[in-house]
């Protein structure tokens, strides 16, 4: 081949290889950026006084005094809202009034009518205004029984007419009456709700505008034209034009700020505090912790191992039968599907060995899938070091242990960290292998002495974002929860992979030196 031919094809390939390098960089960017900036979220938020209410009274962290501060003007911007509501629901008690004379008129009658009309008045005197709409109601359906008498048709139209008009509107009502609820928490007085979702208003800022525009439009589905449907969305405003809720939508679209006091913040408990709600409030501590302690302890059982067995397929193997079918079985673990390893910790661990589903069984079965990483990676590392370091080991008197200990696996030192760091990235990031062995949807924070977490369901971060991300009963209220596990989980990798490196560029240093 000509000299300028084998230029040309070097830099060819050169470039070739560096383009390759900057696709790659650029599929990477195009990955993380967008995981990055929206797990940011979950850290830098615009939080509303909701939010800060939570962290005092869940978390103890806050300034108490500063908050009540908060919440009174707070509670008077709202106060115009929740006025609002108790008027209208006066009014509607009073319409309801209205039909009364008919009522008692009815009630007079020496009939089965008037004893059955006699009976609901009574009710309705000690009812609250919803259960005398509902027995008003129940009335006008038993009245339409006697349409033979015509003395009383015209009374059951005027009782139809006006509680058709109620029951739209309260209908309408007591969804509104959620929306605020969900916008701004319960109302002063009401019953605290049993679960914490209900018992504060909008955390974020973000959620707050979503959750404003549910309260002030109906959203609907037009399935009129075709192909799919066209969302709709109608003014609520227009049901109760005319009424004491007409002014309430404008209020509230303009003092929406006034009513949460929304200001950013950084919200470092997402990484130490722990969940609230299975993740509407709180941090992913469970989910750290498990994540940290199965990784771990992957490593801890796969890594002699693995090193033990590089050592013999270099060192102490003699080339056969036997040992071409241990690389064979190596090679064939490292291309098992992980659910298949998920399957083996199930039956082994848990139902032959009788451990409880825990960290150590987790760990356990994490440790067979990184383990021929770990094998190939130390094998490979082994077999770089020079065979003039075993020449002048063993020229010097040394025995061969003496030699692999002291001389070739300090050499190769660096090759091991490195698949070791590679396998732990693998370990921390597998999903399949924990399901059926440590994994658990809420699971308590693992106790920092290792003795004692060992036999504990956990959580873990691989785990958990598949599952928020696809059982959860309010994943759209969580979005931020699932990117933010996601970057640290990335980062988490990241970390790990950039310790190897530094830590691989010290050790090879000192061995040059």
């Amino acid at each position: 081949m000509k000299l300028g031919t084998r230029k040309l094809l070097d830099r060819s390939f050169s470039a070739l290889g560096l383009f390759s390098i900057l696709i790659m960089g650029a599929a990477l960017l195009v990955i993380l950026v967008p995981i990055f900036k929206r797990g940011a979220g979950a850290f830098v938020f615009k939080a509303t006084v909701e939010h800060r209410r939570l962290l005092l009274e869940r978390f103890e962290r806050g300034n108490a005094d500063a908050l009540d501060a908060e919440l009174e003007a707070a509670q008077l911007a709202r106060r115009p809202v929740y006025d609002m509501l108790t008027r209208f629901e006066a009014e509607q008690a009073h319409e309801l009034d209205a039909l009364r004379p008919t009522l008692a008129a009815l009630a007079a009658r020496e009939d089965s009518i008037g004893r059955l009309v006699q009976r609901r008045l009574r009710t309705m005197d000690d009812g609250a205004f919803l259960e005398n709409v509902e027995t008003v109601g129940k009335l006008r359906d038993r009245l339409r029984g006697h349409v033979e008498s015509e003395s009383i048709t015209a009374d059951i139209a005027l009782i139809d007419s006006v509680l058709q008009r109620i029951e739209l509107r309260m209908a309408s009502f007591v969804d509104l009456t959620e929306r605020v609820d969900d916008l701004l928490g319960p109302a002063p007085g009401a019953a605290t709700p049993a679960l914490p979702r209900k018992q504060y208003g909008a955390t974020r800022w973000d959620r707050a505008e979503v959750r404003l525009r549910e309260l002030l439009y109906v959203e609907q589905w037009d399935y009129s034209g075709e192909g799919m449907g066209r969302k709709v969305l109608t003014p609520r405003a227009d049901v109760f034009r005319g009424t004491q809720l007409a002014a309430l939508f404008d209020y509230v679209e303009t003092h929406a700020e006034a009513m949460l006091r929304p200001r950013f913040t950084f919200y470092w408990g997402f990484l130490t505090d722990e969940p609230l709600d299975i993740h509407i409030f709180g941090g992913i501590l469970p989910e750290l912790m498990g994540t940290l302690y199965l990784t771990l302890g992957a490593i801890l059982f796969a890594v002699p191992i693995g090193i033990v067995a590089a050592i013999y397929f270099t060192e102490y193997a003699r080339p056969g039968r036997i040992v071409t079918f241990l690389r064979t079985c190596v090679s064939t673990l490292a291309g098992v599907p992980s659910i298949v390893f998920g399957m083996f910790g199930l039956a082994f661990f848990l139902n032959v060995c009788h451990m409880p589903k825990g960290v150590l069984a987790g760990a356990l079965t994490l440790s067979l899938v990184i383990l021929p990483t770990i094998i190939r990676a130390s094998e490979e590392a082994i077999r770089a070091v020079p065979h003039t370091y075993r020449e002048a080991a063993l020229g010097l008197g040394a025995g061969r242990w003496h030699t692999i200990v002291t001389v070739i696996l300090p050499a190769a030192l660096p090759g091991i960290l490195t698949g070791t760091v590679i396998s732990m990235g693998r370990a921390a990031g597998e999903t399949a292998p924990i399901i059926f062995t440590a994994a658990a949807s809420v699971a308590a924070t693992l106790s920092l002495n290792p003795l004692a977490a060992w036999n504990q369901p956990t959580g873990a971060l691989s785990w958990n974002i598949y599952n928020l991300c696809t059982e959860h009963e309010a994943v759209n209220e969580i979005r931020h929860v699932q990117f933010g596990m996601v970057a640290v989980l990335v980062t988490v990798v990241l970390l790990l992979n950039g310790f190897a490196i530094v830590f691989r560029a010290r050790i090879a240093k000192k061995l040059k030196g």
